[in-house]
């Protein structure tokens, strides 16, 4: 899935997003594109993961966040 990510202005902002995503739902893959604003989860299975609520834990975390698609 894919979340668009504002506010991410260095690696610090990076490394506090992914946190965000892996503690709201531990066992995801993050790559994160700062450049773009774009933040990809890969889910495996077994894991539950919804673009919404990990948008709102970015949006906890500091930062504007949404859903893409």
């Amino acid at each position: 899935m894919e979340l668009e990510v504002t506010g991410m202005n260095c690696g610090h902002c990076e490394s506090a997003v992914r946190a965000a995503v892996e503690r709201a739902a531990p066992g995801v893959a993050v790559q994160i594109d700062r450049p773009a604003g774009r933040v990809s989860v890969t889910v495996p299975a077994g894991v539950a993961a919804d673009a919404g609520a990990l948008a709102a834990a970015i949006r906890d975390a500091g930062f504007g966040a949404s859903p893409v698609g």
